[in-house]
């Protein structure tokens, strides 16, 4: 595809190899490109990766020959994404900052000073594709056809307004077709690996992260009948499900796993149990708070498929009430699952369109 009448894309250049590759598509194309390096909080504690980034973000657009602009969204990240996910840990809940830093910050923030500064739209190096439907106009988030890769799960608070101006150049792609790209395209940083963990904050453990803002305290760990069977750092540090982080006394080699199967906030305590199916199983309705304005697709009784985690698997569920104008819904799910916390998303799907989700609440 060749474009003639020039359009012009900020691209959000994060120094990895997938946005640069997107930044040399979308060039090859015939777009006017405008590389965008989002300057974002850390933590004064967190040893600094920015620098580095930026560094090679500069590097790229240099190789591109395409102009370079830093733009900085610190408060916002701090704001809507650090302070909102500490928050809702405190809460007792499991958030997903990658879903609020795609919402507040690169299409939030970047995306607004990008329309107000030239930009026809922005693209970044998302695993996610999106589609016009001719019939209303309307455009839809697609899976990214590299599985192993796909990102649509942290897009769903995408609406209309902001669909129409976003491009994934490279959703289409396997990760393995970008690689070569990178080296047919002499991208400086062609061998340069993923980054990892929190969404602009790097490679650092959930709870060595929470702990620098959450006091630890100390608690027991609880058996299904209710007696103490060892001890944790805090429940708030823990999500339903999991089976790491605290410590079971008198556990035989042979025994099974553990796996958390609620909290208990105010007294401090994570009940577990080697076999979580059996617990819970009266818990049959979840609500979901739903972000986005414009989802009016769902009613009651409908039957869907949902994500309730990255690459987790498909899940059945039906919408028991839905209420559009106080956006919220009620749902079951038909398998039981022990890992599913208040705070999660859930992102439903038929087939590879994302259709939208919400954020367990209770």
């Amino acid at each position: 595809m060749r474009i003639f009448n020039k359009k012009t894309v900020f691209v959000g250049m994060s120094g990895g190899v997938d946005s640069s590759v997107s930044a040399a598509i979308l060039k090859k194309q015939g777009y006017n490109v405008v590389g965008v390096f989002i300057r974002t909080w850390q933590p004064v504690w967190i040893e600094c990766t920015w620098r580095n980034e930026k560094r090679d973000a500069i590097r790229v657009c240099a190789h591109l020959n395409i102009p370079f602009i830093e733009l900085n969204l610190e408060k916002e990240y701090k704001n809507n994404v650090a302070d909102y996910m500490i928050n809702e840990y405190k809460k007792g809940k499991t958030p997903n900052p990658d879903v609020m830093c795609n919402k507040e910050v690169k299409f939030g923030g970047f995306l607004e000073w990008a329309l107000s500064n030239g930009a026809d739209y922005i693209a970044t190096g998302h695993y996610a594709r999106v589609i016009n439907n001719l019939n209303d106009n309307s455009v839809k988030i697609l899976r990214g056809k590299d599985k192993n890769k796909d990102q649509s799960y942290f897009l769903w608070t995408l609406e209309q307004k902001q669909l129409k101006h976003i491009l994934f150049p490279i959703g289409s792609m396997k990760k393995k077709k970008v690689r070569k790209l990178a080296e047919k395209y002499k991208i400086p940083v062609a061998q340069k690996k993923d980054s990892q963990g929190i969404c602009f904050i790097g490679e650092i453990d959930m709870k060595d992260f929470l702990s620098h803002y959450i006091d630890k305290k100390d608690g027991d760990v609880l058996n299904g009948e209710g007696k103490i069977i060892g001890k944790h750092n805090g429940s708030l540090f823990y999500t339903m499900g999991e089976r790491h982080g605290f410590v079971i006394n008198k556990k035989g080699i042979k025994d099974k796993a553990y796996y958390i199967i609620s909290k208990d906030i105010k007294k401090n305590t994570i009940p577990v149990s080697q076999h979580p199916e059996k617990f819970n199983k009266d818990e049959k309705y979840y609500f979901l708070e739903m972000i986005v304005d414009n989802q009016n697709i769902f009613y009651e009784g409908m039957e869907l498929y949902a994500q309730i985690r990255y690459r987790g698997n498909l899940k059945s569920l039906k919408i028991i009430s839905y209420d559009l104008d106080k956006k919220n819904m009620k749902i079951t799910f038909y398998d039981f699952d022990s890992s599913i916390a208040s705070g999660q998303s859930v992102v439903f799907y038929d087939d590879d369109i994302c259709l939208g989700g919400g954020i367990l609440s209770w």
